[in-house]
């Protein structure tokens, strides 16, 4: 059984006088708030999907005590991950080394990292970084220049952020092999001299306080940048589907609009082409055969 061909709808009104007209502007325009009404929801609902931790639960800027921060049993865990600490220790002249590329502000240079013996009662070994030079060159002259500044060896009250170790790198070819890239504890301590006690996992990026800003000024070192950690995020894909589903729904509402705009266009045509049916009927003339039937029904 062949199937029926969609009928086509020639001649006024077109589709688009039809959509023009008041009823249906007004139409549209109810259609456009509702759905608009239901792209913001499903705005609202995407950003409860993607929620920070509250940010009281994950307080990396109040200064702590290293020793309640990080254990030296353990690595770094994910809350002592850049958390501000404070260390008391001094510097060992001699152990200082060079770590590049490094980048401050925007600027590729190299590091110049210290070795911390941290005092009693948590007596360990700690990397710290001290300051940063434009280039690796400058950051191996600055060297002297720091471990012969007053201070440098002296105990102090240190304070800085406490990051988990780096990655290591394979040397490129033609790199030196001895060359630190990335910022490994576990490396320096094999170079330092008289490691007899714990090393801690993790590296501090010095903050420019107490004798600090002088040793820096003493080997013209700038300041390392130190970066707060961003909060943790949690994704509800829950909310991520129903902020979909809102979306789905302001298409529907304006394609609900077209539908109904087009039923209506539809069904005055097939008005029109009955009315042309009837009256063609009507102009046929009269019919005998009914005639003499109406005459014999009589």
């Amino acid at each position: 059984m062949p199937t029926p061909s969609k009928p086509e709808y020639l001649g006024e009104p077109t589709l688009g006088q039809v959509m023009r007209r008041p009823l249906w502007i007004l139409a549209l325009l109810l259609a456009l708030a509702v759905a608009g009404g239901f792209a913001w929801l499903g705005q609202w609902q995407m950003s409860m999907a993607v929620r920070s931790d509250d940010p009281a639960l994950v307080d990396t800027e109040t200064p702590r005590a290293l020793s309640e921060v990080s254990d030296l049993a353990k690595g770094v865990t994910e809350e002592a991950a850049g958390v501000v600490v404070e260390v008391a220790g001094a510097f060992v002249p001699g152990d200082s080394r060079v770590v590049a590329p490094r980048h401050n502000d925007g600027a590729e240079g190299a590091w110049v990292v210290g070795h911390l013996v941290t005092e009693e009662p948590e007596r360990a070994h700690l990397a710290v970084a001290i300051g940063w030079a434009p280039s690796a060159e400058a950051a191996e002259a600055a060297i002297p220049a720091l471990e012969s500044a007053a201070g440098f060896s002296a105990a102090f009250e240190a304070e800085g952020r406490y990051m988990p170790p780096e990655g290591p790198q394979v040397p490129k070819p033609g790199d030196d092999p001895q060359a630190m890239t990335t910022m490994i504890p576990a490396h320096f301590a094999n170079v330092w001299a008289d490691v007899d006690a714990p090393v801690y996992s993790g590296y501090l990026v010095l903050h420019p306080d107490g004798p600090v800003p002088a040793l820096l000024a003493a080997a013209d070192l700038d300041a390392v940048d130190s970066v707060p950690p961003l909060p943790p995020e949690q994704v509800n894909w829950l909310n991520v589907f129903y902020a979909i589903e809102w979306v789905v729904f302001a298409g529907f509402a304006v394609f609900f609009w077209f539908r109904l705009t087009r039923d209506a266009w539809e069904k005055e045509h097939e008005l029109k082409a009955l009315r042309a049916e009837a009256g063609a009927e009507t102009d046929a003339g009269p019919d005998p055969e009914r005639d003499l039937a109406e005459s014999r029904h009589e």
